[in-house]
């Protein structure tokens, strides 16, 4: 009987509506406790253990894998980012790695353009203002006067760019890949170098995938290029920002707001200074909140895991019994 660590935190809450699915063919769970991810070492652990994984951003590190051998043949991403998974090594060692990509595109893309709206309008702000007895009239902006610069224009960044272009802004993008001509000139983006995106941004959304090129990204260097009056929003991942780089630059003026689905060390310690700062906006690593896109990615992951395992998992007669 194949064994099988759970430990994907969106779906350890609704386990028990899955577990007709694995003991109808037969595999076996291990569902730890997770809060957040688990580390290598809470990994470890379990190594051994299990033939496969369900996982969402636990540290896969060679030295787990490594540990897990010779039982472990597949890892099944709960979602679409894989940056938690050294993917050189589960190649070496004969590790298969699954995902769902595009799985959460559209509330990504809503989540950047509510952040938008946020800042140009000011409407935490007034309400704040409002409940406090405070009648202030802040100044807002509309977006056709504005100007936004998406870096990474992959599958989110360039939904967030439909979504932008419809409010009338102007458009700029940056990656270190060729965009897809048609895209570019049918909604009218400029694509430019990161400095020059930087410096004419209004607001900046970041939607890359981590990997070497997009590691710490915005640093002090980058955020140098940009606007005193600019807003720095991170839908993507944590490590693409400089934290302290980005806390500097948020104390000091240098720009005018950020808003942060995504940190360096995830939960964000309780000692953050963003905690305390009212030019700032936080979620904590939220902004792929739609059950409809959870659902599908419940039922993909497990799809993926089977097949790992070389079970032939029938999924519609799955769906239609559980």
């Amino acid at each position: 009987m194949p064994v099988v660590l759970l430990s994907a935190p969106y779906m350890i809450p609704c386990v028990d509506r899955f577990r007709p699915v694995f003991e109808r063919y037969g595999v076996e769970l291990i569902v730890p406790e997770v809060r957040e991810r688990l580390s290598e070492e809470e990994l470890l652990v379990y190594a051994g253990q299990f033939d496969g994984a369900i996982c969402g951003d636990d540290r896969y590190t060679r030295r787990v894998m490594e540990a897990c051998l010779p039982r472990l043949r597949v890892i099944s991403k709960w979602g679409t980012g894989i940056d938690s998974i050294d993917q050189t090594a589960a190649a070496e060692l004969g590790i298969r790695i699954c995902r769902t990509p595009n799985a959460f595109t559209l509330p990504v893309a809503d989540s950047v353009m509510g952040y938008i709206l946020a800042f140009a309008r000011r409407q935490p702000w007034l309400d704040r203002a409002m409940k406090a007895g405070v009648w202030d009239k802040l100044p807002g902006r509309s977006l056709s006067e504005c100007t936004l610069g998406v870096i990474g224009v992959g599958n989110c960044g360039k939904a967030v760019l439909r979504r932008a272009r419809a409010f009338g802004m102007k458009l700029l993008g940056n990656d270190i890949r060729p965009i897809e001509p048609d895209f570019i000139l049918e909604y009218g983006i400029e694509m430019t170098d990161l400095e020059d995106l930087l410096r004419r941004a209004d607001f900046v959304s970041l939607n890359p995938d981590l990997n070497p090129t997009s590691y710490h990204l915005i640093n002090a260097h980058s955020l140098s290029f940009m606007k005193p009056d600019a807003v720095l929003i991170n839908t993507s991942r944590g490590p693409v920002v400089d934290e302290p780089a980005l806390i500097d630059a948020l104390q000091t003026g240098a720009i005018a707001g950020a808003a942060l689905d995504v940190f360096e060390v995830e939960p964000l310690p309780l000692d953050s200074p963003l905690l305390k700062m009212d030019n700032v906006m936080l979620a904590p690593h939220n902004s792929n909140s739609s059950p409809a896109a959870w659902e599908r990615v419940h039922w993909n992951t497990i799809r993926n895991l089977m097949h790992g395992l070389g079970i032939a998992y029938e999924e519609s007669g799955t769906l239609q019994t559980v």
